[in-house]
């Protein structure tokens, strides 16, 4: 199945432990960047970080499979 390829933006509170995850962890690369955000090359899609002190809150959780999962998350299905 293919898709088109999608952007997502996301508020962040440590731009170096975001890129760190996604370059090291998660093997992206990075596209465009300034001090304050970092496009990502998300399996041919576009993640966007902004880095905002003020937005990012703990999310509510729900129980999924017996586990907490945070109401506001996005994945990818990996091998």
């Amino acid at each position: 199945m293919s898709i088109p390829p999608f952007h997502l933006a996301c508020p962040i509170t440590n731009l170096a432990a975001v890129r760190e995850f996604y370059v090291s962890v998660l093997k992206c690369e990075i596209g465009r960047e300034s001090q304050r955000w970092i496009d990502f090359n998300f399996f041919g899609h576009q993640i966007t970080a902004h880095l905002d002190e003020t937005e990012v809150q703990q999310s509510a959780r729900n129980q999924v499979d017996n586990k907490a999962i945070p109401t506001r998350h996005f994945g990818v299905m990996l091998d």
